[in-house]
Order: C-alpha cells, then structure tokens, then sequence
C-alpha cells in the first residue's frame, strides 16, 4: 500500500509530520494524538519502510504498549525474537520494561493506534536504529 492511499483512506486522521520524534524513526512517521485524557491514543503513520528505533516503555508498575492495527503492513520484533508481520485487525500487547521496535514494510506504508497502558514510572527510552541490513531481510 502507498501512502497516499493510505491517507485517504485512514480511519483517523493521519495528522502531521511527527518532527518531535523524528530523531527516533529511519524515514517519515506521522502523529495524530486522538486522545491525551485517561488513555493517551495516538494515530501513527509510517511512510513505506519508515520504522522506529530499539525502545523500551519503562514502568515501575504496569505501563507498557499496545499496538491496534489499522492500516498497511508493518513489522513489530522484540529484542532476541523474530519480527512479526503485522496486518490491520492485529492487536499487539508490548509489556513493560520490552526492547522493542516497530514500523512499516519495505514495501508498504503501515499504520496503528498507540494505546500508552498507564503505569507508575513510566517513560520510553529511545535506543539504537534498527540494524539496516537485518531489516532488509524482511519482505
């Protein structure tokens, strides 16, 4: 899938460019946050092989990610675990205290909700890129 057809066809809107955490994505994301009361949701869009960097949600007590996908094909890998081909409909759980990534194929521009589970302590720490000739070994 494209990005222009993802866009037009996007159940939420995509928004803007995502430039405050550009430093963390290989390629262009973009960010609508639906939500910043009770349960932060935000609407994230990757161009095609647009992907995040290593990254773990911190929490000292629940906290943690879930991911619901709406849009395209994507990728989410745990550290030390393959990646997973991700599909709209996909529901990701990503525990707390996880060195994880997530992002498009190659080939396709790809698009989730980003559901923060709340916690105590909680903060994402942005690591390492995605190393560049592991993730062209993805389809």
């Amino acid at each position: 899938m494209d990005l222009n057809t993802l866009k037009e066809n996007s159940l939420f809107p995509v928004g803007e460019e995502n430039t405050a955490f550009a430093a963390y994505f290989d390629s262009t994301s973009y960010l609508n946050m639906l939500t910043t009361q009770q349960v932060p949701i935000g609407n994230v869009t990757f161009e095609p092989g647009c992907r995040n960097h290593w990254h773990i949600h911190k929490a000292t007590q629940g906290g943690g990610q879930i991911l619901l996908v709406t849009a395209g094909r994507g990728y989410y890998q745990e550290w030390g675990k393959p990646a997973q081909e991700l599909h709209p409909g996909d529901v990701v759980n990503i525990p707390p205290n996880v060195k994880h990534w997530h992002g498009a194929a190659p080939d396709s521009a790809f698009q989730h909700l980003a559901v923060e589970v709340p916690g105590e302590g909680t903060g994402s720490q942005w690591l390492e890129a995605v190393d560049p000739a592991e993730y062209a070994k993805l389809k």
